[in-house]
């Protein structure tokens, strides 16, 4: 190759080399600059239930974070939707029941699971799935994830999240903070994840299982507070739930209500 060749051809690589490096610079200046102004404040998720039939009070603040951030909380208020969502943290011997119930009445639940329900009740996990109900990323060992570096964070999503698409075949997409704690830098970390946060506007005192409310006060709270766009959530470790299950969806049907699956959510 002759010289005058030679030439423009290193000088063009290198344009090329420079030009390929100042672009990594930059991606790596920007991502640094995102982390470090990027608050890890804890936000602990609550609602004021109004006992009305309106939607709760969820906050303004940490409803802007939460769907600034691709996250959801509550459905559109002139529909009369409900979805339907359980935590599930290890079993207590109620799901079962729980999926037969949802089943007769035609219902698709959301079923937020952590790796010790998902690694010791393979067939439950397995039923839920066969039977049309989506699963949910609950976190490897149920830790608050602002108090975890973003390389944990997603050591507890993905680990679980590859346990179950290998087990199952089954790619999750929605993910519930443990203990209801979050913060804007991890739900970024999430969502740079593929999840989608999935808050609630109605929860209540229902996981303590030597605590079990009474099934008549439970009934009238959760009916009381039945309301436009309500992403319920419920434990399924409770036994109260799982008496009342039936008579809920049926009274909430009765009322005009209709349950359907986060994939509809609007």
């Amino acid at each position: 190759m002759s010289k005058k060749l030679i030439r423009p051809i290193v000088i063009l690589l290198l344009i090329i080399f420079v030009s390929i490096f100042s672009v990594i610079d930059i991606s790596i200046n920007k991502e640094i600059k995102t982390n470090s102004t990027t608050s890890n404040k804890k936000i602990e998720w609550g609602i004021k239930r109004n006992d009305n039939h309106e939607q709760p009070d969820v906050g303004n603040e940490n409803k802007k974070i939460l769907e600034e951030n691709k996250g959801i909380c509550l459905g559109n208020n002139e529909t009369k939707a409900i979805y339907l969502t359980f935590d599930e943290g290890y079993e207590a011997g109620y799901t079962h029941e729980i999926l037969k119930i949802l089943k007769e009445n035609d219902i698709k639940a959301t079923f937020f699971l952590t790796a010790h329900y998902v690694n010791t009740q393979e067939e439950l996990v397995k039923q839920m799935i066969e039977e049309g109900h989506i699963i949910g990323n609950h976190t490897v060992n149920h830790k608050s994830m602002p108090s975890l570096t973003e390389e944990e964070i997603k050591k507890e999503v993905m680990d679980l999240h590859q346990a179950v698409y290998e087990k199952f075949h089954y790619e999750m997409k929605y993910i519930r903070p443990p203990k209801g704690e979050f913060s804007e830098k991890t739900l970024i970390t999430t969502n740079a994840l593929g999840y989608k946060t999935v808050m609630w506007s109605f929860a209540y005192e229902d996981w303590n299982e030597e605590k079990q409310p009474d099934e008549e006060m439970a009934k009238e709270k959760i009916l009381n507070n039945l309301h436009n766009g309500e992403i319920m959530l419920l434990h399924g470790n409770s036994k109260t739930n799982t008496n009342i299950l039936d008579t809920i969806i049926k009274e909430a049907k009765n009322m005009g209500y209709e349950f359907k699956s986060l994939d509809e959510f609007k």
